[in-house]
């Protein structure tokens, strides 16, 4: 083992230059898993430190268009010290036109977690009675300042400071407006809460003994939950946020995944070349006397240090990441991250990178195991044989500890098998159609044209690397494919997310006896605007066949149904963008018991049928309903469209409010807002556009992610074709050099190998371009939920580039064998 150890060291320090490229590409791969796995731990930490002061408590209660009552207060107050607040969406006017800010009114008791601050200057503490706390987004748009006066409903209230600090403001999820606050006595002088009214009531209780907050938080669920009552615990404060960086860090995860896998094969071309290169050293020891374990020691050392080297400089630069994106684009960051040392990616990431690097570096370290040493004699460039059985044993098991791994520590556990299944088929079927290559070329008549002839025979000769090179080039095009497609369909989305028959503007809050005042305020802004007009209420599904939802363990990632409170309404007909693909509508005279009709995917998603009963718990009332019919619904057009629509009778009895939509000219939104405003100071008016802005933010946000994981993978993609192109370097030299002994130019050389490596390119362009079409589509369409709209001229020239680089790469590495002296060649040969 000595003698092993300082042969190793010495060959490594006089030749170790060969292993670049397997430090390269396993830097590549550890820092891409590394990174992504400590930047979504990071986040999911800073949530949990942060999980009681986000929620604002230990325990929160939250009911839709009701507070509540006296003796439900009592029983909140119980368990802890209780904090009231009310939170709706209303419109703010400073005399320059309204502008939809997201309104909350809270007691004396709140923030029961964190301090509330103002900026200096402010004139008091906190907003009192007729006073109003303001953000700054909303101070520069409406140009107010501290001591100016706004109308919010219809009272005019004080600006007494902008806000500084808002402890549980995360947690209160997503918001179309800026933030103002109140007190309660100041949301009553606004008269914004009225029967039917879309607001919130939530309840923070902070307990003696936090670690209790599970215990009473499945208390207060079972006792509260008929009532219409959310509750959570602070562990589980700001879930959507926690669900939406789960699932990101999850896809990402899988392309940090794929680029450990291309790098992988840029591991196996590495070492393949390395060990090529060493094939006289080998020869020799084994005249010398040494054994073939001694042999394999050897390189089996110099490849772990050199692989351990990369691994820790990928381990430290991914460990660095979350600092790095803090400081690179901290603004865009939900929440900011919690700068630590995270184990368990790290460690993940370097077993992962290992594991790989032993799986596809060991069929070369078995070929170099059994170098003879009669090859010092005699040709080296035999065909390579299979490996032993010992050899595809060891393989095997590896494959199996990757998968495992993989699969044990991804948060969808099947997502990831399914995609780490996936890669081994395509670097299987990949490898399959580089022996099809072979075998095809092979057969083909020979051309007339001697340097066609030359590279033909270059894809098929004893020792061709083709069937490498074909799963090297395809891995790489298929991903350079898959990441623009994806790229190009976000972007798709963004530019046309706006339908172009989508509303102007949605109005809430509108009275049904406001209605007539409504449309002639609309139509006076706007003449001809088209208005539609449905009621809507808020309730949940608390049952499904009989099973309540509280009862139930886990909910499927499709069921966004089940999660909170719904907008739901009442038809007579089938509604407009709604088409009925199970079931049969109810009669237009029906008043029997309550009907439902659901979306089709969200009964899918329960796995509902027509017939099946559900029960919706509307303003604390449990409204049994048989399911009559499923729709498909046209989301796209952004109309009125609800996943839960009622039958006539039994439902309208309820408190409710109108729901309209405005279509009208672009050019008439100011006088819409201003003249409804004027009319109805308690409608609120959401502009179309302000959502498409928000849906564009967080769609650029996930493109950036994407980006920014795509640029690891693209320079692993580009370190295999360098690594493909090394592997057959020998063979290339020893070309180049009998060529040039038959009167070959240079210029003929090149021709040649470009000729070899334009053909390959264009197979493979082929099978890319499938692979990575479908690649992206699923990704598209089934991980994001997105229109699948790539342009395919980006594509193509993505495929160009792709082609381009490869015959750059490929010639590039023919440079050093022109320059060698024949004489000096055919010796080192």
């Amino acid at each position: 083992m000595s003698i092993a150890w300082r042969l190793a060291l010495r060959d490594l320090r006089r030749g170790g230059r060969g292993l670049l490229l397997l430090a390269l590409c396993l830097f590549l791969g550890t820092a891409a898993l590394a990174g992504i796995g400590s930047l979504s731990a990071s986040l999911i930490a800073a949530l949990d430190a942060q999980g009681r002061q986000m929620l604002g408590g230990d325990v929160e209660l939250v009911v839709s268009q009701r507070r509540a009552t006296v003796e439900e207060v009592a029983a909140f107050a119980a368990k802890g010290r209780v904090s009231e607040t009310v939170a709706m969406r209303a419109m703010a006017d400073a005399g320059a036109g309204p502008v939809l800010v997201d309104l909350r009114g809270v007691d004396s008791a709140w923030p029961l977690v964190g301090a509330f601050r103002l900026t200096p200057g402010a004139l008091a503490d906190r907003p009192r009675g007729r006073q109003i706390a303001i953000a700054p987004a909303l101070a520069d748009r409406l140009g107010v300042k501290v001591g100016d006066e706004l109308r919010l409903g219809v009272a005019r209230l004080k600006v007494i400071g902008i806000i500084a600090a808002e402890p549980d403001r995360l947690g209160a999820g997503f918001t179309l407006g800026p933030p103002v606050l109140v007190d309660m006595a100041g949301l009553d002088a606004t008269q914004l809460v009225q029967p039917g009214s879309l607001y919130e009531s939530h309840y923070r209780i902070a307990l003696a003994r936090p670690a209790a907050a599970n215990a009473v938080s499945d208390a207060l669920t079972k006792r509260f939950r008929a009532d219409g009552f959310a509750v959570k615990s602070s562990d589980r404060a700001a879930s959507g946020l926690r669900r939406g960086i789960g699932q990101l860090g999850q896809f990402l995860l899988l392309v940090g995944l794929a680029a450990l896998a291309i790098a992988g094969v840029g591991v196996g071309s590495g070492v393949a070349a390395y060990l090529a290169g060493k094939t006289r050293i080998i020869a020799i020891l084994k005249v010398l006397g040494a054994e073939a374990g001694t042999i394999a020691t050897i390189f089996l050392t110099q490849l772990g240090l050199v692989a351990a080297a990369g691994v820790t400089a990928g381990l430290a630069l991914g460990a660095m990441v979350p600092a790095i994106v803090v400081a690179v684009a901290g603004d865009a960051l939900p929440v900011p991250p919690r700068l630590a040392l995270y184990p368990l990616p790290l460690a993940t990431a370097a077993a992962l990178a290992l594991l790989v690097a032993l799986l596809f570096a060991l069929p070369a370290l078995a070929r170099a195991r059994h170098v003879p040493a009669a090859t010092l004699l005699r040709d080296a460039l035999a065909p390579n044989g299979w490996p032993s059985w010992r050899v595809i044993v060891a393989m095997l098991a590896l494959v199996a500890a990757l998968v495992a791994l993989a699969v044990l520590t991804a948060s969808d556990m099947l997502l990831a098998l399914g995609f780490v299944g996936g890669v081994m088929v395509l670097i299987l079927l990949l490898w399959v159609i580089g022996l099809l290559v072979r075998l095809g070329v092979a057969r083909l008549p020979r051309p007339r044209t001697p340097l066609l002839r030359l590279a033909l025979a270059n894809l098929h000769r004893p020792g061709a690397e083709t069937d490498r090179l074909v799963v090297a080039l395809g891995l790489g095009f298929s991903l350079f494919v898959a990441l623009a497609v994806i790229d190009t369909s976000l972007s798709a989305e963004l530019a046309g997310a706006a339908p172009a028959k989508a509303p102007r503007f949605f109005a809430i809050d509108l009275q049904p006896d406001d209605a007539g005042s409504f449309r002639a305020a609309v139509e006076r802004a706007a003449p001809g605007a088209t208005i539609e007009a449905v009621p809507s209420l808020r309730g949940a599904i608390t049952a499904v066949k009989g099973v309540r939802v509280a009862d139930m363990k886990t909910l499927p990632d499709a069921a966004w149904v089940l999660r909170g409170d719904r907008t739901l309404t009442w038809s007579v007909g089938v509604p407009p963008r709604n088409d009925v693909v199970a079931g049969k509508w109810w009669p237009a005279d029906y008043r029997g018991p309550p009907l439902v009709s659901i979306e089709d995917r969200a009964a899918a998603a329960l796995g509902l049928k027509v017939g099946d009963m559900i029960t919706v718990t509307v303003l604390g009332v449990d409204v049994p309903a048989r399911i009559a019919a499923l729709r498909k619904i046209d989301w796209g057009g952004l109309g009125l469209n609800f996943a839960i629509v009622f039958s006539p009778g039994y439902i309208e009895e309820a408190p409710h409010s109108l729901l309209a939509s405005v279509y009208s000219a672009p050019a008439r939104d100011g006088a819409v807002a201003r003249d409804v405003a004027a009319a109805l100071p308690s409608v609120t008016m959401i502009r179309v556009g302000d959502l498409i802005a928000q849906i564009g933010v967080a769609l650029g946000q996930i493109a950036l992610a994407i980006r920014a994981a795509g640029a690891v993978t693209v320079a692993a993609g580009i370190a295999v074709l360098v690594g493909a192109v090394a592997a057959s370097s020998r063979a290339r030299r020893y070309d180049a050099v009998i060529l040039k002994l038959l009167g070959g130019s240079a210029r003929q050389v090149l021709s040649a190998q470009a000729i070899e490596y334009a053909l390959l390119s264009l197979i493979v362009v082929l099978v890319a371009l499938v692979i990575g079409a479908t690649a992206g589509w699923y990704v598209v369409v089934r991980v994001f939920e997105l229109a699948w709209a790539p342009d395919w001229a980006v594509v193509a020239m993505t495929l160009t580039a792709s082609v381009l680089v490869t015959l750059g790469i490929g010639l590039l590495g023919s440079l050093p064998a022109l320059r060698a002296r024949p004489a000096d060649a055919l010796r080192e040969l």
